[in-house]
């Protein structure tokens, strides 16, 4: 079946739109791209700065967890809210109070004197992400009509979704080393600026889910359930899966999560309207999307340790290492939504993709101590980077076609949610898993030697590598399996799958 068209009230608001913004289009993807890189980057770029953050405000190890998860949990649980926020009281609010608040908690973080007032303002910076990314995300599908134009568009934001991360770690590691690590977060406040100068000039006001209410019960139990789910897998790192703290965290995530999906079967307004999920092919790009977040964690994390703990490098050098795959993420970002997917459609592009980023991350799991970053590294980031160029742009796009205009802030959102969620997860098990895999082989040798110690390390990063591979390779099968045959064709009017 043809994906769901546009009403006439969403089709005469999205024309209204593209007439007034055609010629600013580009500028506008400009900063929708800028805002959305300063809240994707965010995620790392505080991340090696932690260690001087620690030793600076003197909280403990136990502690240095919750400047990272404070973000995580307030912007997943409260994305879908942001997004329908966003329907209803139009994309420009949404997208201006969310770049102003980023930046005022940003400020907030850099000017912390203790570690109370860093995790708040962490917190804050995920309150207003969770109304600026899918925002951002919506204001892109709506401004970008025409179907060639659109598939330009999502290269650019699926390769800033995609290579956000580690874009995050070459700036973290430039600032910590050239300042300090006050400026990962001031550095916001400089995105911001040129963010909201451009939303504010360019952006046009347009509700088109202004007649909609606010679905209170809703909104309670999506962000009840996913609070507690990002906070059992958060837990799951410092605590042991049969930990009460893990598991009864994930169960009342579970129940609270299919309460919620009942509920929206029921309510007059829907939070998060069914038809949004029950579309095959945005469902298959739904999963893409988590897993893919699951599985990016392993080259991101174990790769960053390997590169700083066995081969030497510096924060900056280690930024820089990731360059190559960012570049190849990019270029074929922008081959596979322009030329292949329009060509030979997502149930091929997806699945070829994953399989290109499992043959990367499998053959990744070959270094050793005595492994080189030119021999036994950078071939295996590039390769890595084209798969995951082939996967993350084309299901965005899919995953945010063809919903009515009224529903795209609460389907972006749901990207957004996926990423983390399938972020969470891939934290909790690689780690966990790594962990094991370094324990193990310790038993029964002496633990007390540098050489095993340092094999030990080995073991578990290559565990973390081949978790990933398996991630990706189960992304390929449901991609294969789920997506219809065919390539999308859109017009301005209403976008559709032609299948065969």
């Amino acid at each position: 079946m043809p994906n769901k068209t546009l009403s006439d009230d969403a089709r005469q608001g999205a024309a209204e739109t593209t007439a007034e913004g055609s010629p600013r289009r580009w500028w506008i993807l400009a900063v929708i791209a800028v805002a959305q890189l300063m809240v994707v980057l965010d995620a790392t770029i505080v991340n090696i700065a932690l260690p001087s953050a620690q030793a600076d405000l003197g909280f403990s190890d136990g502690n240095r967890q919750w400047v990272v998860t404070a973000y995580a949990l307030a912007f997943a649980s409260l994305l879908l809210l942001g997004g329908r926020l966003a329907d209803l009281f139009g994309r420009k609010p949404a997208f201006l109070v969310g770049v102003a608040g980023f930046a005022a908690a940003s400020a907030l973080g850099g000017a912390a004197t203790g570690f109370g007032m860093l995790v708040v303002a962490r917190a804050l910076q995920g309150v207003f992400g969770a109304l600026l990314a899918p925002a951002a995300l919506s204001l892109l599908n709506t401004t970008f009509t025409d179907a060639r134009e659109k598939a330009r568009a999502f290269s650019v934001y699926g390769a800033i979704a995609g290579a956000g991360g580690a874009v995050g770690l070459l700036l973290g590691g430039l600032l910590t080393d050239a300042f300090d690590w006050r400026w990962t977060l001031y550095v916001n406040v400089l995105i911001a600026v040129v963010a909201f100068a451009g939303g504010w000039t360019l952006l046009g006001s347009h509700r088109d889910a202004a007649g909609s209410k606010l679905d209170v019960p809703g909104t309670i139990l999506v962000a009840a359930g996913l609070f507690s789910v990002v906070y059992g897998f958060s837990n799951a790192e410092t605590h042991d899966w049969d930990s009460a703290q893990t598991w009864g965290f994930l169960v009342a995530g579970g129940l609270l999560l299919v309460v919620f999906a009942w509920w929206q079967s029921r309510a007059a307004h829907p939070l998060l309207p069914l038809r949004i999920l029950l579309d095959r092919d945005r469902g298959a790009a739904f999963l893409t999307v988590l897993i893919t977040g699951a599985g990016m964690f392993g080259v991101f994390l174990f790769l960053t340790y390997y590169l700083q703990l066995n081969l030497g490098f510096s924060p900056t050098r280690t930024g820089v290492a990731f360059l190559p795959m960012v570049g190849a993420l990019m270029v074929m970002a922008q081959l596979g939504t322009t030329v292949l997917v329009p060509r030979l459609g997502a149930k091929t592009v997806i699945p070829l993709g994953f399989a290109v980023a499992t043959a990367g991350m499998a053959w990744l799991t070959g270094i050793g101590l005595g492994s080189t970053y030119l021999g036994d590294v950078l071939p295996q980031l590039i390769v890595i980077g084209v798969g995951l160029g082939l996967v993350m742009p084309p299901a965005m796009q899919m995953a945010t076609g063809g919903v009515a205009a009224e529903d795209a802030g609460v389907a972006s959102a749901t990207v957004n949610a996926m990423q983390q969620v399938g972020g969470s997860v891939g934290t909790a098990l690689l780690s966990t898993l790594a962990a094991s895999a370094a324990t193990d082989y310790l038993a029964g040798r002496d633990a007390t030697s540098k050489l095993v110690q340092a094999q030990a390390t080995i073991e578990s990063y290559t565990t973390a590598f081949w978790w990933s591979a398996g991630f990706f390779a189960v992304g390929a099968v449901i991609a294969l399996l789920l997506h219809r045959r065919g390539v999308p064709q859109q017009t301005a009017d209403a976008p559709q799958v032609v299948h065969m």
